[in-house]
C-alpha cells in the first residue's frame, strides 16, 4: 500500500498502524486443526529435535526430569482413558482445572484440546465463593483437582464428576496402553480455552480463545523469532526456559504452547520464590523467563543477584506492564549480555501482540517494541472516536487473528469491547513513535484526574522504582476536596533503609510536573499483585480509604 509509512506502518487513509513484520504463513481456517496438533506438527518439523533425547520438563524444587517422548506419551495416553467420557463431538464441554503447576498440567491442556474439549484453568488460591462464580460462568462438564484444593469446588457441580490429579487413579490413566492416538476433527473456530482477566477493573470475565487464535499467536512466535548478535557465541546453546509464571494465566498457557512447538526445554516452579528463582537459573543454566516488570526491578537491585552464577540468561522477556527507561537501564548495566525483550498483551489476545526481535529494537527503552506480524492497530480518541497519527496518545485498538471470540456468557461486554469490524477496545491509553514502537502510559481506567489533569500512575511507579532505596512502589488516586484526586504513592523501603516521605516526594517532584506530583507516601512491607505482577490498585485504595494505618 503506497499510503503506508514503511518507517512506523502507519497508514494516512485509514489512520491504521500495520505491523513492519513479514506475515506468517497460516493454516486456512476451514481446516480442522486443534492447537495441540499444529504445536506437534511444528515440533515434529523441526530437524534438530529429538523427543527421546530432550527434556521437556524439569521440575526445578527436585530436579525430576520428563522428556518429549514421555510427555507426547503421556498425553496419548490421557486421551485414550478420557475419550469414553466425552462423545465424538465434545462441542461446548469445559473441564475446570484447579492445581499449581506441575508435570501434569501440561499433559491435562494438550490432551483435553486434542480431544476438543475447553481447558478452563484457575487460580488454585481462589476461594469457594469465587470458584462458585467462576462454575457458574464457565458451566463445567468436569474438574480436574488436586487433593489438597478439591474440597473449595461446589460439590454435584461436575456431571463427568471430579478427577484428583494426584491420584493413583490418575496416574494410571498416564500409563492406558494407546496404540494409536486418538485424533478428533477440531474446529479451529472452536473454544480452545477459557482464561480469566485479571479483574483489576471490575468483575472477573471468562475470555474465550479459539484454536485459531492461538495458532495464530504461536505461528507469529515461530515467525518473528529473537534474532540474536551476530557476534554472540555460536552454536547455541539448546533453549531451556524457567517460568515463574503460573499455567493458568494467559501470559504461562500461551508461553507453555509457544515453548513446546520450539522444542524448548522448561524449568517449573510450584510456587515462585525469587531466592529459589536465582538458584534454579544457575543450577539447570536457564537461557531464558518471561518476567512483570517487579522481577526486572528486584534483578537489577537485589543483593541476592551476586551470590549466583546467572551466565547462561541470554534473554528476558517482560510484559504485564510497562517498563521504566530507568529499571532497564539499571538492569543492563548489572546484565550487560542480557537483552529485555518488552511486549504487549491481554488476556484477550490470547499472548504478546507487540514485541521486539532484535538487539538494537531492545534499546528503545521504555516501549512494548513493534506489532507483531498479522496484526493491526488503531489510536483512537476516547473522547472524539478520531484514529490518531503516530505520537498521539489515544486509546489502543487492535485486530487479528489473535483476538479473542468473546468473553463467555456476557454479550454486554462482548460488544462494549468489540465493535462489529473486529476491533477490540483494550482500555489502554498508548501511542506508537515515529519508528512504530508502542508506548504504554496507563490503563485509561487508571487515570488519576488532579484538577483538570490526568495523571498515569504507571509514569510515577517509573520514577519511585528508579530510586536506590525503594524495592517496590504503587500509585493510585486519594481522594482531594480541592483537586478532585491527588496522586498517592505506597512504597516498599529497602530493607534497613530509613527514606522518609517528603523525601520521595522531593525526588518525585524535581523529575514531574508540577500537577504529576505526589502528595502522599504510605509506606507498607508488599505491594499487592496478580500472579502475572499487575498491581491490585483496587486493595490499595481500599486500604487507603479506610484509613488503616496496618500494613498490607
Amino acid at each position: 500500500m503506497a499510503s503506508v509509512d514503511p518507517q512506523n506502518g502507519f497508514c494516512s487513509k485509514t489512520k491504521i498502524f500495520h505491523s513492519l513484520r513479514s506475515p506468517a504463513p497460516l493454516p486456512p481456517p476451514s481446516q480442522p486443526l486443534s492447537i495441540t496438533d499444529y504445536t506437534l506438527s511444528l515440533l515434529r518439523s523441526n530437524p534438530a529435535f529429538s523427543p527421546s533425547t530432550t527434556d521437556f520438563l524439569i521440575d526445578s524444587a527436585t530436579g525430576n526430569r520428563l522428556s518429549y517422548a514421555d510427555f507426547i506419551r503421556q498425553v496419548h495416553s490421557l486421551s485414550a482413558a478420557l475419550v469414553t467420557k466425552f462423545p465424538s463431538r465434545a462441542g461446548n464441554q469445559v473441564a475446570l482445572i484447579l492445581s499449581p503447576t506441575s508435570f501434569h498440567i501440561p499433559v491435562i491442556y494438550f490432551s483435553l484440546i486434542s480431544l476438543g474439549v475447553t481447558v478452563s484453568p484457575v487460580n488454585p488460591i481462589s476461594t469457594k465463593s469465587e470458584l462458585t462464580d467462576l462454575v457458574r460462568l464457565c458451566n463445567p462438564a468436569i474438574a480436574f483437582a488436586t487433593s489438597s484444593v478439591a474440597s473449595k469446588l461446589p460439590t454435584s457441580a461436575f456431571p463427568l464428576g471430579t478427577i484428583i490429579i494426584d491420584s493413583p487413579q490418575f496416574l494410571s490413566m498416564l500409563q492406558t496402553p494407546s496404540p494409536n492416538f486418538i485424533h478428533r476433527q477440531v474446529k479451529q473456530s472452536d473454544t480452545a480455552g477459557i482464561l480469566y482477566s485479571s479483574g483489576t477493573t471490575g468483575r472477573i470475565k471468562g475470555v474465550e480463545l479459539t484454536h485459531r487464535n492461538f495458532i495464530a499467536i504461536t505461528a507469529a512466535s515461530q515467525h518473528n523469532k529473537f534474532v540474536r548478535d551476530e557476534n554472540a557465541p555460536q552454536p547455541e546453546p539448546h533453549p531451556v526456559s524457567l517460568f515463574p509464571l503460573p499455567l493458568f494465566h494467559v501470559f504461562g498457557f500461551f508461553m507453555l504452547i509457544r515453548a513446546t512447538s520450539l522444542g524448548e526445554t522448561l524449568v517449573l516452579m510450584e510456587k515462585f520464590d525469587f531466592n529459589n528463582m536465582l538458584k534454579a537459573v544457575e543450577k539447570y543454566k536457564v537461557t531464558y523467563m518471561p518476567v512483570s516488570p517487579p522481577l526486572v526491578v528486584a534483578m537489577a537491585k537485589s543483593d541476592l543477584v551476586p551470590k549466583y552464577d546467572l551466565s547462561s540468561l541470554i534473554l528476558i522477556g517482560c510484559g504485564g506492564a510497562p517498563l521504566g527507561k530507568e529499571v532497564a537501564k539499571s538492569f543492563a548495566a548489572r546484565f550487560p549480555h542480557v537483552q529485555i525483550v518488552q511486549g504487549y498483551g491481554m488476556t484477550e489476545t490470547g499472548g504478546g501482540v507487540t514485541g521486539m526481535n532484535r538487539p538494537d529494537e531492545c534499546q528503545h527503552y521504555g516501549s512494548a517494541g513493534r506489532l507483531s506480524c498479522n496484526v493491526e492497530a488503531k489510536i483512537v480518541d476516547p473522547e472524539t472516536g478520531e484514529a490518531l497519527s503516530p505520537m498521539r496518545q489515544g486509546e489502543l485498538w487492535l485486530r487479528g487473528p489473535m483476538i479473542m471470540k468473546g468473553y463467555v456468557g456476557d454479550k454486554e461486554a462482548t460488544a462494549a469491547t468489540m465493535d462489529f469490524e473486529g476491533w477490540l477496545k483494550t482500555g489502554d491509553l498508548c501511542f506508537f513513535d515515529s519508528d512504530g514502537f508502542l508506548f504504554i502510559v496507563d490503563r485509561l481506567k487508571e487515570l488519576i484526574k488532579y484538577k483538570a489533569y490526568q495523571v498515569p500512575p504507571a509514569e510515577l511507579e517509573r520514577y519511585l522504582q528508579s530510586i536506590p532505596e525503594v524495592v517496590d512502589a504503587a500509585v493510585i488516586p486519594y481522594p482531594d476536596e480541592e483537586a478532585g484526586q491527588i496522586p498517592m504513592a505506597y512504597v516498599v523501603r529497602k530493607p534497613g533503609s530509613k527514606i522518609s516521605e517528603a523525601q520521595i516526594m522531593e525526588i518525585i517532584a524535581k523529575q514531574v510536573s508540577p500537577y504529576k506530583k505526589i502528595r502522599k507516601v504510605a509506606f507498607i512491607n508488599a505491594i499487592p499483585k496478580t500472579p502475572a505482577g499487575k498491581i491490585l490498585r483496587r486493595e490499595l485504595v481500599k486500604h487507603a480509604s479506610s484509613g488503616a494505618s496496618s500494613k498490607l
